[in-house]
């Protein structure tokens, strides 16, 4: 997992916390301190995903697609991730190798224990939660 991930769940914890109101990518870039170009690729993904929508024209920008409940982490993972998996094994172990040609059968099972894990974790925390967090560490602050 890259820092994709991430950022596509500022962005959308962002939206969460806009209450409605349409954020262009620049105000959104200026939130995540990035390039609003990096911003408007990660919102067409998430808009493909059906977890964020645009609004065109004067005043118009970037919107949640979905209630902040109704998007869970797990959504955002699936949105941005297009292999769909964390661990990645390389790719030519040496076959004349006794570890070589067994590590990727030993490991894999492991690694797909780990990548179901994680991902029924991600499916218990919304954005709502995330924004609900921010909002309790604003008053706090």
């Amino acid at each position: 997992m890259n820092t994709r991930f991430a950022v596509a769940t500022h962005i959308l914890t962002f939206l969460a916390y806009q209450a409605g109101e349409p954020a262009t990518s620049e105000l959104i870039a200026s939130s995540v301190n990035t390039n609003p170009t990096f911003i408007r690729r990660l919102l067409t993904q998430l808009a493909k995903a059906g977890l964020s929508t645009s609004q065109l024209g004067a005043g118009g920008g970037a919107l949640l697609a979905r209630a902040p409940r109704d998007i869970s982490l797990l959504d955002v993972y699936r949105a941005i991730d297009e292999e769909q998996q964390v661990f990645a094994i390389h790719e030519a172990p040496n076959p004349n190798c006794p570890v070589g040609r067994s590590i990727d059968v030993v490991l894999k099972g492991r690694m797909m224990d780990a990548e179901r894990a994680l991902q029924a974790q991600l499916a218990t925390t919304t954005i709502a939660d995330l924004a609900a967090d921010i909002a309790k560490r604003n008053k706090a602050g």
